[in-house]
């Protein structure tokens, strides 16, 4: 593609400019308006600016990612209403044998839920539940939060549901779920393990912390508050007050509707005649009542213990609809079915299973990333129009070819610095059809395994720096803000470890991608 004039080149990359601080750095002291209203400022500017029309603005929306994206917001919502990460923060202490063994077990958990529920939804989940967990066993929570953070990174990579970057890479490379799968799934599996040999041994002798006694006799104090800890991804809550002030609990209302219904339908009216009783007879008749009543004769028709296990029950069968249907979503998903028609459908099912108003459920999902991928879309399609991304491709091409190992390594590092510097999903809406181009040009069977190299190496580029992807700056985030476990997990704290990791699990994970 040619260079746009001049004019278009500049004005495209100061909005281009203008949306990656506010994307990269939320809360620039000169502009803390933050990613979401930053994304919709650059996408703004590009019309302004006469670089784009509002005709190809809208265009550049990709409504089927859109709805893939708000399709498993919405299946991820009643997964947890169905207590699926609670079950899941359960599975990591139970009978944990130690540091190093709850290490492994976080590593697997993150990266298996990661690429199911997203990464950064697992992240949300389960941060505070790892934390309960360091101070239960008296060790140092930075070891698990790296632990948590770099393995929904990498397990993320497996899956086009896993991040948003692969939401993208699978629509616009018209991959199939099970071919993505198959194709990223093995270099995931095995990034996973090294990444947890490389927290082992960079950690290993603060995982070797031994207890006193008094320690393991606060342990079942402690357990018993991990154990009943509810999760609440405040991510997708836009109105948590409401929400909490909102009534009683629902369970609460059934029984108080039972009993009153129950109360109604027990009601005998007393014919006239009982209205010219004397005081005696009522009396009396008055007495008879309490006394039938204490013998037994006459009881309530449902008794407060029956409420409970009818809500039990009730409780039971949605639970096993929700996962039913995520299991069927993900049998759909792996037949080939249409990924955003097949994630709307999984939604709307469970939305009908539930109901009721599925009012305060579609208020959990986070509109403010769909606005921002929607901002984000039209602001990279500008940025491409200009040509100044194509003629940086074309310097770099001839030295990035996917049939040379060097040119898959000079490839990888690219989308390594540029998903660091420019973050991950614009990286890839930058260079995706470039780089796909340029494989089909050497062998039109390359293509697909060029879409998934860049899967693979935007993903885990993510682990390098704490900037690198949203997953690290939710971890930190909530470890910072958690009310009792309070940690902070700094940039160099971080970069340490996420260097090695992040160059050595991308570098034995590139030749086990498959096209």
């Amino acid at each position: 593609m040619a260079l746009a004039p001049t004019v278009e080149v500049v004005l495209g990359s100061i909005a281009f400019g203008i949306f990656w601080v506010l994307a990269v750095f939320p809360a620039v002291p000169f502009l803390p308006i933050g990613r979401t209203a930053g994304s919709l400022l650059g996408a703004s500017l590009m019309v302004i600016f006469r670089v784009i029309t509002p005709g190809q603005a809208y265009a550049a929306i990709d409504i089927p990612i859109l709805s893939l994206l708000f399709g498993t917001m919405v299946v991820s919502i009643y997964l947890e209403r169905a207590h699926m990460f609670k079950y899941l923060g359960r599975l990591l202490s139970w009978k944990s044998k130690g540091g190093k063994d709850l290490l492994c077990r976080i590593c697997l958990i993150s990266a298996l839920s990661s690429a199911v529920f997203t990464n950064d939804t697992s992240c949300i989940v389960l941060t505070e539940f790892v934390l309960k967990l360091a101070r239960q066993h008296n060790l140092p929570p930075r070891p698990f939060l790296l632990a948590l953070a770099s393995s929904a990174n990498i397990g993320s990579s497996a899956t086009p549901i896993g991040n948003p970057q692969n939401l993208v890479i699978a629509v616009e490379g018209k991959i199939s779920f099970e071919k993505f799968f198959i194709g990223v799934a093995p270099a995931m599996l095995i990034g996973v393990v090294i990444n947890i040999a490389l927290l082992l041994c960079m950690f290993w002798k603060e995982l070797s912390v031994t207890r006193t006694a008094e320690e393991v006799m606060e342990e079942a104090v402690v357990e018993d508050e991990v154990l009943s800890h509810k999760f609440s991804p405040a991510r997708m809550s836009h109105t948590p007050e409401r929400n909490a002030s909102s009534g009683k609990k629902a369970e609460e209302r059934v029984m108080e509707e039972v009993a009153v219904e129950d109360e109604v339908s027990s009601h005998k009216f007393s014919p006239a005649r009982m209205s010219h009783m004397s005081p005696e007879a009522a009396h009396e008749n008055d007495v008879e009542k309490k006394s039938s009543w204490a013998n037994g004769f006459a009881k309530p028709s449902l008794q407060v213990s029956d409420v409970k296990k009818l809500l039990g029950k009730k409780a039971l069968i949605l639970k096993t609809c929700v996962y039913l249907v995520t299991i069927g979503m993900l049998i759909a998903l792996l037949m080939g079915l249409n990924m955003s028609w097949t994630a709307i459908t999984a939604a709307l099912v469970l939305v009908i299973i539930d109901f009721r108003d599925a009012g305060p459920c579609l208020e959990k999902v986070s509109y403010s990333l769909l606005i921002f991928f929607c901002g984000m879309f039209i602001t990279v399609d500008g940025f491409n129009r200009t040509g100044l991304p194509s003629a940086l491709w074309n310097a770099l091409e001839p030295y990035a070819r996917i049939n040379h190992a060097s040119g898959v390594a000079v490839l990888s590092l690219v989308i390594l610095l540029l998903s660091n510097f420019a973050s991950n999903v614009p990286t890839v809406l930058l260079l995706g059809t470039q780089v796909a181009r340029s494989a089909a040009a050497v062998s039109p069977a390359d293509e697909t395994r060029a879409w998934l190299i860049l899967a693979w190496v935007s993903t885990v580029a993510g682990n390098l720096s704490l900037l690198g992807s949203a997953a690290n700056l939710i971890v930190c985030e909530q470890a910072r803000r958690s009310q009792h476990y309070g940690y902070t997990l700094t940039f160099w704290g971080h970069i340490i470890f996420g260097v090695p990791s992040t160059l050595i699990v991308t570098a034995i994970g590139l030749p086990l991608i498959r096209g």
